[in-house]
């Protein structure tokens, strides 16, 4: 099945962005300045209720890294979209979206006032009658998060660079919320957050 590029929008830095892509179409998402981190999540665009799951993900494929062939999972463990290609090779689906609670925790108190990905989260979701409640652990694409032997987590810089993409096909209609990372207090955005592009092609 071919896909033509039917839309193609620059996201700045730290804003958000949502889309539903219909089954059979892809979502290319590009990194256009390298290390860029890009905070992802995914729900059926019929029934909301049902959304990405990271245990679900993690446990079918065995591993916690996504990459090509990845089948991105949902809370009824069927699938929502698969990682057709991928040119960096490791992305994170354990780390999180950052939050003013966790950057308070993290960074300290002075942090409190900065953007975060959950507040992109709430305000594009709120568009689609999404709440809090319907925020789940999400992915991180390009975010580089390696596990120690002891099971501890780092964000260390990204290993992403300059024009490097990865595409999904969609496997039912999906709806796609996106932060484009705020981030500013650890390498996962080399400390300066800078913009992304996203390109939808529609099933041929």
């Amino acid at each position: 099945m071919t896909t033509t590029a039917t839309t193609r929008t620059v996201v700045p830095a730290r804003a958000a962005w949502s889309s539903t892509v219909r089954a059979g179409g892809t979502l290319t998402i590009a990194d256009l300045h390298g290390n860029q981190a890009v905070d992802f999540l995914v729900y059926d665009a019929h029934d909301t209720s049902v959304r990405y799951s990271a245990p679900d993900t993690v446990h079918a494929q065995g591993n916690i890294f996504l990459t090509t062939g990845t089948v991105l999972l949902s809370c009824e463990h069927t699938p929502l979209m698969t990682v057709i290609a991928d040119e960096v090779g490791r992305h994170d689906t354990v780390g999180g979206a950052c939050s003013k609670e966790s950057n308070t925790l993290r960074y300290g108190h002075h942090t409190w006032a900065q953007h975060a990905c959950v507040d992109n989260f709430l305000a594009e979701g709120a568009r689609y009658g999404l709440g809090k409640r319907d925020l789940v652990s999400n992915i991180n694409w390009y975010m580089n998060v390696p596990v120690e032997k002891d099971g501890t987590l780092g964000i260390v810089d990204g290993i992403s660079a300059p024009g490097r993409s990865l595409t999904l096909r969609a496997e039912r209609d999906v709806l796609v919320l996106v932060s484009n990372c705020p981030q500013i207090n650890n390498p996962c955005n080399g400390f300066e957050p800078t913009a992304v592009e996203m390109t939808i092609g529609a099933a041929g």
